[in-house]
């Protein structure tokens, strides 16, 4: 069984004049923040408010860098070549590590956003060229990846620090990878099945896919999405759960 857990949420989505999350409210619940960077959400005010929020709650500092697609919230499979990959993560991370040092802090850890994230989860070339961007801008980031991933094993092979991701609020397809928002089940909306999916994660490293089957995880890190309109509630009954079953929320050790 695990003896702790991060729980990390995604922030900092607002912007302009559209807000969206209640960042304020699930930070006293969570360890980790992973920070929007402008490409699917974010703009520098936004950027620059979340980063005081979290570190005025001791959460760590975190890019979600993501592919430019501000529309589609970055949730769209956009063609995507390794070079660009690489360049637009650098990017991103460049943008939030200057905010994090104007006040005084540094980054954790990074973590891809939306489409980016599962594309580089299957397609080597993809989690090569994010964790490469990763290491050159700074070694000492932790990478977060989907546990089983190419992304993970990517990480892994250039020697940076790689923290396996679980989903509370997402289902699993047989072969590890989450189920695609665009089908039917992709999201867990009961508090209650999301709290026993990630009590069995942490307890068993396993996981029930949509058909049934145990899919074996390592639960390093869990994300609570922080769009989701029960986010709040998500996150409040996670960590109240955790901390009955004597499981730590614990962030993950940078180098």
């Amino acid at each position: 069984m695990s003896k702790s857990i991060d729980l990390n949420c995604d922030m900092g989505e607002s912007y302009g004049a559209w807000t969206m999350g209640n960042d304020a409210a699930v930070l006293a619940f969570v360890s980790s923040a992973n920070i929007a960077c402008g490409f699917h959400g974010g703009d520098p005010a936004t950027m620059r408010q979340t980063v005081a929020a979290a570190l005025a709650r001791g959460v760590a500092l975190g890019a979600h860098p993501s592919l430019q697609d501000l529309a589609g919230f970055g949730r769209r499979a956009i063609p995507t070549t390794p070079d660009e990959a690489y360049d637009i993560v650098v990017y991103q991370i460049g943008a939030l590590a200057g905010v994090a040092a104007s006040q005084g802090a540094r980054l954790h850890h990074v973590k891809a956003h939306g489409a980016l994230y599962n594309m580089a989860a299957k397609d080597e070339g993809l989690a090569r060229a994010i964790c490469q961007a990763v290491k050159d801008v700074d070694s000492s980031l932790v990478l977060y990846g989907l546990a089983g991933s190419k992304l993970i094993d990517a990480a892994r092979a250039i020697g940076l620090t790689a923290a396996s991701e679980v989903f509370a609020d997402r289902s699993y397809q047989d072969d590890g990878s989450l189920t695609p928002r665009t089908r039917a089940g992709a999201m867990i909306e009961d508090v209650d099945q999301a709290v026993a999916q990630v009590l069995r994660m942490a307890r068993e490293g396993k996981v029930r896919s949509v058909d049934g089957k145990d899919v074996p995880v390592q639960a390093d890190t869990l994300c609570i999405h922080g769009d989701q309109p029960n986010a709040l509630v998500f996150a409040r009954a996670i960590r109240d759960a955790l901390q009955q079953a004597g499981i730590a929320v614990r962030t993950p050790q940078a180098r």
